[in-house]
């Protein structure tokens, strides 16, 4: 994810919008009640937060009109900084918990998922995306028509060589802390 943040960073949120808007539109049809839990909240924003990437989302989360912003510095699109709670981790941390492949508060005590502002809209979005069992990875894919078994394979390609990747830089980073006596940590056996 940081190459692919390193990839994005020059490109614009606008040249991302049109994308993200495809992606909450098949979303939103496959999961139209998705945010009624959250009407009595008084329409919460969230700025969702991956760190591992140089921009981020806001999610207006009003039930009549949702809608999701591609935003760098946390504003809207007229300049408003209006998100009432943030959630904050590693990009794959964040769609494993949209998928339910993470438990939210594993992520959180571990450190991987920073919260900060309004706690209850943040729980109450949890349990919404929980109850609603959205498959993020599977509804882009999909939305790919004939092309999604190629998109598909590429994907579980670039799953594996992540997974390789991220082996080898545990490696190098338990190389770098030694233990006091000098003797450097041994790495996960691949």
């Amino acid at each position: 994810m940081l190459l692919a943040g390193l990839v994005s960073r020059p490109l614009p949120p606008r040249l991302l919008q049109p994308v993200l808007d495809a992606v909450f539109k098949r979303v939103m049809r496959k999961h139209p009640d998705l945010f009624d839990r959250l009407s009595g909240l008084g329409n919460p924003v969230y700025l969702i937060d991956p760190t591992d990437l140089p921009f981020s989302f806001l999610l207006n989360a009003d039930p009549a009109r949702p809608r999701m912003l591609v935003t760098v510095d946390g504003r809207d699109g007229v300049g408003n900084m209006c998100a009432s709670a943030t959630v904050r981790g590693p990009l794959r941390s964040l769609i494993d918990l949209l998928e339910g492949r993470m438990d939210g508060d594993a992520l959180f005590f571990s450190r991987s998922l920073n919260i900060e502002g309004d706690t209850e809209a943040v729980v109450a979005l949890r349990n919404a995306v929980d109850d609603a069992n959205v498959q993020l990875t599977d509804d882009v894919l999909a939305s790919l028509g004939p092309f999604s078994g190629p998109a598909r394979r590429a994907l579980k390609l670039g799953e594996q060589l992540y997974h390789r990747l991220d082996q080898d830089l545990e490696i190098v980073r338990a190389s770098v802390h030694a233990h006091p006596g000098g003797q450097a940590v041994k790495g996960p056996k691949v």
